[in-house]
């Protein structure tokens, strides 16, 4: 499990801020005295995301919030966005308020990990590296007429995103440039090899603004003349960091080493990759690729020398006679794309590591568009199973098969999810359900009494989750396949089988191909498949087209284990568009199927075969109900706020928020394995046994009383609490209470190692800013 450390030991020595709970876990002969609002840093933490405006970069304008969170919340980290109108990270102004603020922080308690990106530096990386900014591309196809000529105008676009919302400067257009176009004969099948012509020189630029490019193409007097059609190629440069730039690492390292003296906790960095990129743009007219002369120039050394721009044209809008080398063109540019963007999140990682020390923490999530759909293909490749993290992070409404998969890849024993939308209660009970928790955006949103009431019940669970939910299937979904526009599945990865799973009571992990490609996914020595600590009984291969070779000797290492094997969709073509008899080269026993519905009643006989028991059916929905995101259409499975769920190490864990906020009453006589468990608690009721069925570890909400076996609790007054054997084989225990803590009598005959923990009161609403 990954830990949270302070800044600098010495330094909190200095403060005389110890945290005498992390202290206390040593320790198994007595209660601990002092009573804190928060967990100790040994644990999994509770987050929450600090928005910085022009009030917290006045004097001493951070102190209040700080001081709110302290004395009210249970917050171990916060996480402040720096994103200003006027100023940038690499200001002395941010940069000394940001250090004024984490030491202060430190004094109360409380960790910062703030968001350094690039993006919050852009103007200071134009002024260093003005020829490494992140370039459009733009292609706009017109038929040509009787006339002597044709006109046409290409305009840019306006990009904005959270980095340059509000009075922030969007991502705008600096300047614009023609530079391309050819002139063609055009069917349905393609444009004609043989008529294709580069006319750019025969053309006449009207005019290249920031705004827009006007070209003129002499048609009767040009190389065009016997030509049905022409596409011009202009490109925009936009204020924003080329992601192929030679400097980018190097300016994105100068940038955290800036803030070494600060004592913080980690860095984050939030939705990397190209800039925003909207479903509402395809309808544009155009056909858009990122480009710059550096990626142009990457894309030749990786392709035998090929022109950038001539397979742009190819992967727009395809060649007759040439379909497998516009697959082959499409597969290598978006590989190209999530690589790049990999390697500068890892580069990211380890420099934070490198300045800050190895158990600094890296948050916050990759996932941009909630949905692996062909936004986020754009965006970085898809790349959020390979994008490193310390612990699963997404936000919004991404799917649940994603956080769970995310768990396992990370060895995470929870998920995050940042939320801000006004269904934050159901969404605290369902993440809870699954094995999540909630990153608050903004932090002060837990500020309400019943909130903050179940957020502290939850927490508990982090004192026993040792690893993350169990999720028996995994649909493994071909990368390539789904991001290939000129491929046969284009924008799918199989979330009706996954949706149809989790709503069976049967969590399944999403995947990518690549990840076999990486060695993230194994097979042990029986055939087994594993993501992290995650075994599966069934394995569904989606969609191979275009996979590697890497793909059928993954599958066939595992063809006489224990894991079942499905497939749906053929295997024709391989990476580099050519035939290949894929399906012969995958396990006979893989078992195939026609179709979604066939592959998944084929699954449960399965599961039900192997005596794998369901968990509570995710029968609630997450889709654009509260979000409202413009041109979002997706909807998925999630879990409801009242039910049972179990961990992969065994684990049961009962949630129950439906009625109340604060947490349901839970009275429940169920079994693990074959041995009795009964409680009666509120909320929150986690029990985990050894194998010969003792209780080895406790989580409860308003605990009344719990008895398995030859165990029994028994309470006067309902307790939160949570009681497990530590490394030294001895009991181990915290106990939480609004008022004064006081232990029970019948928990210090257990032990007497039990920490104090306070569950904090949110601070009055009118002081709430």
């Amino acid at each position: 499990m990954k830990h949270i450390i302070f800044w600098s030991i010495s330094y909190i020595l200095l403060l005389g801020t110890i945290d005498s709970l992390a202290q206390s876990q040593y320790s198994n002969s007595f209660v601990e005295d002092e009573v804190s609002n928060r967990m100790s840093n040994q644990y999994m933490p509770v987050m929450g995301v600090w928005v910085w405006g022009e009030k917290e970069l006045r004097p001493d304008g951070f102190k209040e919030l700080i001081d709110q969170t302290s004395k009210h919340s249970p917050y171990n980290l916060l996480i402040p966005f720096l994103r200003f109108p006027d100023k940038e990270v690499v200001d002395d102004a941010v940069y000394n308020q940001v250090k004024l603020a984490a030491y202060y922080a430190v004094k109360q308690n409380i960790q910062l990990v703030p968001d350094l990106d690039v993006r919050s530096a852009r103007r200071a990386f134009q002024k260093k590296y003005p020829d490494e900014l992140q370039e459009m591309l733009r292609l706009k196809e017109v038929n040509f007429s009787e006339s002597d000529s044709v006109e046409t105008l290409i305009p840019s676009l306006d990009l904005n995103d959270h980095y340059s919302g509000g009075d922030i400067t969007h991502h705008i257009p600096l300047s614009g440039s023609l530079l391309r176009v050819y002139a063609y004969n055009r069917s349905d099948e393609g444009i004609d090899p043989a008529t294709l012509r580069d006319i750019t020189a025969d053309c006449n630029l009207v005019f290249a603004t920031k705004d827009s490019v006007k070209v003129k193409i002499p048609v009767s007097r040009s190389s065009a003349k016997s030509r049905t059609h022409a596409c011009v190629m202009v490109s925009f440069t936009h204020l924003y960091p080329d992601i192929f730039a030679p400097h980018l690492m190097e300016f994105q390292g100068e940038i955290i080493e800036q803030y070494r003296d600060v004592p913080v906790a980690g860095i984050c960095k939030d939705e990397w990759g190209f800039p925003p990129y909207y479903p509402r743009f395809y309808k544009l007219g155009t056909y858009d690729f990122w480009y710059s002369k550096h990626r142009a120039q990457a894309y030749a050394e990786k392709n035998r020398g090929r022109d950038l721009l001539a397979d742009c044209l190819l992967m727009a809008l395809g060649e007759k006679g040439k379909e497998a080398e516009r697959q082959m063109a499409v597969n290598h540019f978006m590989e190209m794309a999530r690589l790049r963007n990999i390697a500068l999140e890892e580069d990211f990682y380890y420099t934070v590591k490198d300045v800050f020390g190895p158990e600094a923490a890296v948050t916050v999530h990759s996932t941009w568009w909630p949905y692996p759909d062909r936004c986020e293909y754009k965006k970085n490749g898809l790349d959020w199973w390979a994008a490193k993290r310390d612990w699963a992070q997404t936000d919004e409404v991404v799917p649940f098969a994603v956080r769970t998969a995310l768990c396992k890849k990370w060895g995470s024993s929870i998920w995050y999810n940042m939320y801000y939308k006004e269904d934050m209660a159901t969404q605290v009970w369902s993440s809870a359900l699954a094995g999540g928790r909630i990153n608050y955006l903004p932090f002060y949103s837990l500020f309400s009494n019943d909130l903050m009431r179940a957020e502290s019940r939850i927490r508990l669970l982090n004192y026993i989750s040792q690893t993350p939910l169990d999720c028996p299937v995994a649909v493994i979904f071909g990368h390539a396949c789904t991001m290939n526009w000129a491929g046969p599945h284009y924008d799918d990865v199989g979330m009706e089988l996954i949706d149809s799973l989790w709503h069976k009571g049967y969590p399944a992990d999403l995947i990518p191909t690549s990840e076999i490609e990486n060695g993230s996914l194994r097979v042990d020595s029986t055939g087994t498949i594993w993501y992290g600590k995650q075994s599966y009984a069934a394995v569904v291969l989606y969609h191979p087209e275009f996979e590697k070779k890497s793909t059928a000797d993954f599958f066939s290492m595992a063809e006489k284990g224990n894991t079942a094997l499905f497939r749906i969709g053929d295997w024709t073509r391989n990476f580099d568009g050519q035939q290949v008899l894929g399906n012969k080269l995958l396990p006979e026993s893989m078992i195939v199927a026609g179709n979604i519905q066939e592959t998944f009643s084929k699954v449960l006989n399965v599961l039900e075969q192997q005596n794998i028991s369901s968990q509570t059916p995710a029968t609630g929905i997450i889709d654009n109900q509260f979000f409202k995101l413009r041109d979002f259409n997706h909807a998925s499975c999630s879990p409801p706020t009242t039910g049972f769920c179990r961990l992969i190490d065994g684990t049961v864990i009962h949630i129950a928020g439906t009625n109340q906020v604060s947490g349901d009453t839970i009275r429940s006589d169920f079994k693990i394995k074959d041995f009795n468990v009964s409680v009666d608690a509120i909320g929150v009721a986690a029990v985990r046994l050894d194998e010969n069925g003792n209780l080895n570890a406790l989580a409860a909400g308003g605990l009344k009383q719990l008895k398995t076996g030859d165990f029994e609790i028994k309470l006067d007054q309902r307790t939160d609490l949570a009681l497990w054997i530590n490394g030294e084989g001895q009991w181990q225990g915290v106990v939480q209470g609004e008022n004064e803590v006081v232990i029970p009598e019948e928990l210090m005959q257990i032990t007497r190692n039990w920490i104090r923990l306070k569950a904090p009161v949110p601070p009055q609403k009118n002081k709430v800013q």
